[in-house]
C-alpha cells in the first residue's frame, strides 16, 4: 500500500449518491470505492421519498453495524429530518437510538418552516433529545427550502442555542443560495459540522425546480464543473469532516461512486498539498 494512503484525508459519502442501494450493500459499495464513512438514509427527506428505516436492536441494526465493522466503514450521519410546522420532535428518538447504536455522530435536517421561532423552537428540542445519543444535529440549507442560505442557517442555530448544533455546509447549495467560500470563512469553526462536496457548472439554476433537479439528479464529480472547491477547502476548518454527494443515475452505479471518490481524492488531496506549502 502506498504510505500516503495512510494520512490521505478521510472521504465519506452521502447516500443519495447511490440511493437505489439499501444500506448494507451501500456500504460495500462505498468501501470498495475507498470511502471511509457513509451516509445513511434511515428517513425520507420528502414524504413518500425512498429511505431505508432500521430499527436499534433489530437483526437488520446488528447486520448493519457489522457489516459497518467488516468493511472498516463509519456512519458519518443518519439522515433526513425535514423540520416542518407540525413536527413532533419526539417521534425522532427513535432514530436517534438507531444513529447512536450505529455509531453515527450527526443526524441531518432541513429548516421548512417558514415561522422562524417555532422552528428554532423544533431545533433546539431535536438538540436536546440528541444529545444523550452523543448526537450532533446538522442543519443544512437549501435555497428552495424556507431555510435556504448560510445566513439563514446560523440565525436558526444561533437562536436555538443548543451546543450540538452545527451546520452542513452543502457545496452545491451554498453556491446556488448565492453564498461564498469567503461567507464559509467567517463562520465559527465550532458551527460546522461537516462539508458535502460536488461540483456543477458556473451558471445558476433558472427556478427552484431546475435548482431541485440538479440537486437530485445532476451533479458532477468534484473538480469536473465550475464550484470553488479549492477556496471551499481552504476556507474550512482543516479537520472538518468530508462527505461527497453526487448523484448522477445516468451512470451506472459502481461507475459512479468510483467517479465520486477519484474525483474528490484528487480535490481533497490537492487542496492538502497546497496547505502544507
Amino acid at each position: 500500500m502506498n504510505p500516503a494512503e495512510h494520512i490521505a484525508r478521510p472521504l465519506a459519502v452521502a447516500h443519495l449518491t447511490v440511493l437505489e442501494y439499501a444500506p448494507e450493500q451501500w456500504v460495500r459499495l462505498a468501501a470498495k470505492a475507498g470511502f471511509n464513512g457513509v451516509g445513511l438514509r434511515l428517513h425520507p427527506a420528502t414524504p413518500g421519498g425512498v429511505a431505508y428505516p432500521v430499527t436499534a436492536g433489530s437483526e437488520a441494526c446488528r447486520a448493519l453495524r457489522d457489516t459497518l465493522d467488516g468493511e472498516g466503514v463509519s456512519v458519518l450521519d443518519v439522515e433526513f429530518v425535514p423540520i416542518v410546522p407540525d413536527l413532533d420532535p419526539r417521534s425522532f428518538v427513535p432514530l436517534f437510538e438507531t444513529a447512536a447504536s450505529l455509531g453515527a455522530s450527526c443526524v441531518s435536517v432541513s429548516g421548512d418552516d417558514s415561522d422562524q421561532p417555532r422552528l428554532a423552537a423544533n431545533l433546539a428540542a431535536l438538540a436536546v433529545l440528541a444529545k444523550p445519543f452523543g448526537l450532533r444535529i446538522g442543519l443544512e440549507f437549501m435555497r428552495w427550502r424556507h431555510v435556504g442560505t448560510l445566513a439563514q442557517a446560523r440565525a436558526a442555530i444561533e437562536c436555538a442555542a443548543q451546543p450540538n448544533l452545527a451546520l452542513v455546509i452543502d457545496a452545491l447549495h451554498l453556491s446556488r443560495a448565492g453564498s461564498t467560500p469567503d461567507d464559509v470563512a467567517a463562520v465559527p469553526p465550532e458551527s460546522i459540522g461537516f462539508a458535502q462536496l460536488c461540483d456543477a457548472p458556473g451558471a445558476q439554476p433558472a427556478n427552484d425546480e431546475e435548482a431541485i433537479r440538479e440537486a437530485r439528479t445532476a451533479r458532477l464529480a468534484p473538480g469536473d464543473g465550475a464550484l470553488p472547491l479549492d477556496a471551499l477547502l481552504r476556507a474550512l476548518p482543516s479537520d472538518v469532516a468530508l462527505s461527497v454527494e453526487m448523484p448522477m443515475p445516468s451512470l451506472p452505479a459502481e461507475s459512479r461512486i468510483d467517479l465520486a471518490y477519484r474525483g474528490a481524492r484528487r480535490v481533497v488531496d490537492r487542496a492538502s498539498a497546497a496547505a502544507k506549502v
